[in-house]
């Protein structure tokens, strides 16, 4: 039997066109029979069966044609059938609620960019700026008994992230009456872009509200120390020929801020503490990290001959034979995850990978390794506000993890879990990427990188959005409900694979003389470490490719993202 052509139809209005797949009746339906599952087991809620389906918007202009080679495209001819917001033959008999969950606006939707490329290369010819495709997933349930209420407490506790996603419930009455479905997740254009001057000449009150309003992460010592700073640097003849006074600009505090968080700073580590053992005896100890971990590593770097570069580049690096070196590299990423699970875990493993790419003149990633802390995943108390029942976390983070290597071609290799309920609120994640260096890139030593007067400021890799921005300060902070929706990115591993090829080629030909990540502090960072040996750069930030009109001049300095390289 010939399967029936997909079709794809547009709404009147606009060039929003829409196509849904949906599997055919009797195909196995594995992401519905797991949400099924996951209603019946944690939320107890009678339901009889669950279907879902994919949802594309096309914002772009696109003939019939067009719509009808896309759809062809896009269905999988032997299980899946393709058609407009009317398609209906796989939903289960008598459905009765329908959930959509999409990307709110300024939310990376990888699946939507890599579309939108696939879409452009179907019809010979890129398009337009501002034309984008965008993806949403519909679960269809047949729950005679269910309430409006109870639907959407599976799209708020199972299927949702509140802070990244939109929810839309649609019944069966009004899906008959031709309920819409989603349109296209648009960033609020912001006013003309403009550099703001922030007053620090109020009280201690007002130095705190401004730090708390702006997610600086800065305590009233540290205002007080940025206030005093440009009090005494407005007078600087230099900073008057810019037309700048004793007032910092906000392109100014935010880089402050996000350089002197504790996620950057470590603060913490670095500090001078007394500390009083059982017997009573007190000691200063200046440095947690100078005294017992950089401390300890050069003593046993006094005894070996295999240690390469430590604490000083993206990642450490050990010497494995005469022609290649080993680098590994850990950290964790907790609130993102805690946050955001699968984003905020597949930020963390891509990042590392990142840092691996960016250590030296360049490593290869090789493998991922993890370590995750969780409450149990069998946890049966009331949760507090906010918090995401630590099954769910362990299921997201897991296959941030995976998904994040595989998508980029890395496989992972070992990892351990430990439970306890203090990790309710914030688990602990712990991501990790060895990689391999070559121990000489275009004729030098690959662990030497310095920028040069003259040379050229390159950004390759994804285009900058407001995910990320504050990613570094809200790290810093305590998690709470209204943590800010910005701070959590969305991992784009295919676009990091791409970056991590051509990377590879352009170190082996000898085209850069330094490079490192746009991690934490975007731009303001990767370029001012790179610059203090030159002297310093000038940056054209209207130059910088952004993924949308909008963003002011500090958020897109200080933007940062896992699959971006300068």
């Amino acid at each position: 039997m010939t399967p029936a052509a997909p079709t794809a139809t547009a709404p009147a209005a606009g060039r929003l066109h829409r196509l849904e797949l949906g599997l055919k009746p009797g195909v196995a339906d594995a992401r519905g029979d797991r949400t099924l599952h996951a209603i019946r087991r944690h939320l107890g809620l009678d339901v009889a069966a669950v279907r879902t389906r994919d949802l594309y918007t096309f914002d772009a202009d696109l003939s019939g044609e067009d719509l009808a080679r896309i759809a062809a495209e896009f269905t999988d001819p032997v299980i899946q059938l393709g058609g407009s917001p009317r398609l209906e033959a796989d939903d289960p008999p008598g459905w009765d609620w329908m959930i959509i969950i999409g990307f709110k606006p300024g939310v990376t939707d990888n699946v939507g960019r890599t579309s939108r490329t696939a879409v452009a290369a179907l019809l010979g010819r890129p398009l337009a700026e501002g034309e984008g495709v965008y993806t949403s997933t519909a679960w269809v349930l047949a729950a005679p008994a269910l309430t409006r209420a109870d639907a959407q407490r599976i799209a708020d506790e199972l299927l949702a992230n509140p802070l990244i996603q939109s929810t839309q419930i649609i019944s069966r009455a009004e899906w008959e009456a031709g309920a819409p479905r989603p349109g296209v997740p648009r960033v609020q254009s912001a006013t003309r872009p403009r550099v703001e001057r922030i007053d620090l000449s109020g009280s201690d009150d007002d130095l705190l509200r401004i730090s708390q309003s702006r997610t600086l992460a800065l305590s009233l010592a540290e205002m007080r120390a940025i206030r005093d700073y440009f009090r005494q640097a407005g007078s600087d003849p230099r900073r008057r020929e810019l037309g700048l006074d004793d007032q910092p600009t906000d392109v100014e505090l935010e880089m402050l801020a996000q350089t002197w968080s504790e996620h950057c700073k470590h603060k913490i580590f670095a500090a001078r503490i007394d500390y009083t053992d059982e017997t009573g005896k007190t000691q200063t100890i200046d440095s947690l990290f100078k005294t017992y971990i950089r401390g300890a590593t050069q003593k046993i770097g006094e005894r070996i001959d295999w240690l390469v570069s430590v604490f000083h580049d993206n990642a450490g690096v050990i010497a494995f034979n005469d022609r290649i070196d080993l680098v590994y590299k850990v950290e964790t990423h907790n609130s993102p995850s805690a946050l955001e699970p699968y984003g905020g875990a597949m930020t963390g493993i891509v990042g590392v990978n990142r840092d691996t790419l960016g250590t030296g003149m360049g490593a290869e990633p090789l493998v991922n390794v993890w370590g995750y802390c969780f409450a149990s995943p069998f946890y049966d108390q009331p949760l507090p506000e906010g918090v995401m029942h630590p099954r769910r976390l362990r299921d997201g983070v897991h296959k941030g993890v995976i998904d994040g290597g595989n998508q980029s071609g890395i496989p992972y290799a070992v990892g351990w879990e430990f439970f306890d309920w203090r990790y309710l609120a914030k688990p602990m994640v712990y991501c990790g990427t060895l990689g391999l260096m070559p121990k000489t890139v275009a004729g030098r030593p690959s662990g030497e990188k310095a920028a040069r007067p003259g040379d050229r400021v390159v950004m390759v890799g994804g285009r900058i959005g407001k995910d990320g921005i504050h990613g570094a300060t809200f790290s810093s902070i305590e998690l709470h409900k209204d943590s800010p929706v910005q701070a959590v990115q969305i991992g784009d591993p295919i676009t990091q694979k791409k970056m991590s090829d051509f990377l590879k080629e352009a170190r082996d030909a000898g085209l850069y003389s330094a490079i490192t990540d746009n991690g934490a502090g975007g731009l303001s960072s990767s370029v001012g470490e790179m610059a203090r040996k030159p002297g310093g750069a000038a940056v054209d930030l209207a130059r910088a490719p952004l993924k949308y009109a909008g963003l002011q001049p500090w958020e897109i300095w200080l933007s940062e993202a896992q699959e971006r390289m300068t």
